[in-house]
């Protein structure tokens, strides 16, 4: 391609950006640019090794994180405490968004099962932007709500449809 042309449609960076990156996530998608600016000064960047250990079943949970590369590992010990897998989460998923209003202990534990960059947002720091900037705040914990009901919604479609299941089992044997 002549210079000049690759010059004019040159992609301008922002796909790279942190800012970007956040605004694909479903929670953040209404945001504006200022607003997802403002974001990016709230959330916390860390890097993970592979089998290093995000959080521990049984912690007090204090955020949520943004799988911006890698992947993630959820899982939970059983009886003889084996781990049992939950789920395994790449790049644009994101998990323990509970904790960002709520101060309880983790129900599972998480892992990076390969060289991640998490992208961190906690309670503290909502908390703080809440009070100083309500504002986008609010816009930001109504996405994150949205988010939480849409996957308590599935949850519950689930259960329904797993108490069917158990139910039709249940009469099966009772009439085989």
């Amino acid at each position: 391609m002549n210079p000049f042309w690759g010059n004019i449609f040159r992609s301008s960076g922002y796909e790279q950006t942190l800012a970007y990156f956040l605004s694909t996530m479903p929670m953040f998608k209404e945001l504006d640019k200022r607003e997802l600016a403002f974001l990016e000064n709230v959330v916390h960047v860390r890097k993970y090794e592979v089998d290093e250990i995000i959080f521990s079943e049984g912690d007090i949970g204090s955020g949520m994180y943004t799988i911006r590369s890698g992947e993630v590992q959820i899982y939970t010990r059983g009886e003889q405490d084996q781990e049992i897998e939950q789920a395994i989460l790449e790049s644009g998923d994101f998990f323990g968004e509970i904790s960002l209003t709520a101060s309880r202990p983790r129900c599972a534990s998480a892992r990076a099962t390969e060289p991640t960059v998490l992208v961190g947002l906690f309670r503290t720091d909502m908390l703080e932007a809440v009070r100083r900037h309500p504002a986008p705040s609010a816009k930001i914990m109504l996405g994150l709500n949205r988010v939480i009901s849409d996957r308590l919604l599935q949850c519950s479609l689930q259960l329904e449809k797993l108490k069917k299941q158990l139910a039709d089992s249940q009469k099966q044997q009772a009439d085989g």
